[in-house]
């Protein structure tokens, strides 16, 4: 009387095992992925932040070439404006 009972619960627990070892893999998966695409995002900000940092540190090379030619013109301005004052007066 047993017998047919066991072999019932051995008929249900093998695939009963199966898909609970299907589903935790499963899960297991998708929470990788979660915290995958979360580690991602906050290297995104990371970098983002650092290049921010950087851009706000140092100033380029062609900016200071071109604050240096724009500093010239205006003293070669003011040059001009002031030998024409001389020479007017």
């Amino acid at each position: 009387m047993n017998e047919p009972l066991f072999q019932v619960l051995a008929q249900l627990v093998t695939p009963v095992a199966a898909l609970a070892s299907g589903l935790v893999a499963t899960y297991v998966t998708l929470k990788n992925r979660a915290l995958l695409a979360e580690v991602r995002k906050e290297l995104a900000e990371l970098e983002n932040r650092i290049i921010t940092r950087i851009n706000g540190t140092y100033v380029r090379t062609a900016e200071c070439q071109l604050r240096d030619q724009l500093i010239h013109e205006r003293l070669t301005m003011l040059q001009d404006a002031q030998s024409r004052e001389a020479a007017g007066d």
